[in-house]
């Protein structure tokens, strides 16, 4: 994601204070960690943060090619939301009967309507714009390119295993959008078991690696995060130690303090849900490093990977 426009405001690189839930959480991500800290002393990242050779579990390969860019006006001032888009019936599998939200970041189509997504939305603790056009490379790959990718390679995964899966949008519906606030509704509505929000970041050159962010204890207005934290940052936990074990990439060296885990209460779509959501920036699309991973079908298909197992070890309570 974009760090440009309200929505996203960067954190402040401070070091916060480690609260019981800072604490717990830290107790779950150490583990995957380590792993990536012997990876790292055994030589296997390198300095293309270990893409090439990371061990990746077997798994079958969803295929999904990048998004047009040129989504159409459809007239609406306000996004179509009746139908999210949503996966085949569920197949048989450890998933069945669980429903997970992927909210791909961003949407191509909104570079077509700045009016439109720069309108205020309230997410409880202030108003915030709808939603941003995020960021991308140098060479011009998009971050809503990047989230759709990985979104439907992470569908395709997920059903294998028999969950229903739920899109908040698929990039020409709507053809801008959601706001942020509709996106948590689309989870809230889908009592989902799961949800997450794929994005990539657009940091500073040298900011590298990747973070989940956690929602924040919130209860402002129509926000009420305090039944969902703890199952959050449970999710947010698994989803963390997975991405390092399988993409063999580092937790960001710019927030977190190492852990890979952030945690956020400026965020709409974390501040409205509902069901246990966490946010995933898979790297920063502005440092050529990280940009040329995001860049990697290969890559892309590991980043899901290690997202679907951290949701289905989630879901399996294990």
């Amino acid at each position: 994601m974009s760090y440009v426009g309200p929505e996203f405001e960067h954190p402040q690189p401070r070091r916060p204070r480690r609260g019981p839930l800072t604490v717990a959480v830290a107790a779950l991500v150490p583990g995957a960690l380590l792993g990536w800290l012997v990876y790292e002393a055994v030589g296997g990242a390198g300095g293309d943060g270990g893409a090439s050779q990371a061990t990746v579990r077997t798994s079958a390969t969803a295929t999904s090619s990048a998004p047009a860019d040129d989504a159409r006006n459809t007239g609406s001032s306000t996004p179509t939301l009746a139908s999210p888009t949503s996966s085949a019936p569920a197949a048989s599998g450890p998933l069945k009967g669980k429903v997970v939200v992927i909210d791909p970041g961003h949407n191509p189509g909104n570079f077509q309507h700045t009016t439109e997504i720069n309108r205020k939305v309230n997410i409880g603790t202030n108003s915030k714009e709808c939603d941003t056009t995020g960021t991308s490379t140098n060479s011009g790959y998009t971050e809503a390119q990047f989230t759709l990718d990985v979104s439907h390679r992470l569908e395709a995964l997920l059903e294998k295993q028999g969950a229903t899966v739920k899109l908040t949008h698929d990039g020409n519906s709507p053809a801008w959008g959601p706001c942020v606030d509709q996106r948590a509704q689309i989870g809230n509505k889908a009592h989902a078991d799961a949800a997450i929000s794929i994005h990539a970041d657009g940091s500073a050159t040298g900011n590298r690696g990747f973070h989940v962010i956690l929602p924040g204890s919130v209860h402002a207005g129509a926000a009420d995060t305090r039944p969902i934290v703890a199952s959050s940052a449970d999710l947010g936990a698994h989803i963390a130690g997975y991405f390092v074990r399988v993409t063999g990439s580092a937790p960001s060296n710019y927030v977190g303090n190492g852990t890979g885990i952030v945690t956020r209460t400026d965020l709409g779509g974390l501040n409205l849900s509902t069901v246990p959501k966490v946010f995933i920036e898979c790297g920063n699309m502005r440092d050529s490093k990280d940009a040329a991973l995001l860049t990697s079908g290969a890559w892309r298909q590991k980043a899901a990977q290690g997202i679907s197992e951290g949701i289905v070890s989630f879901l399996h309570g294990s």
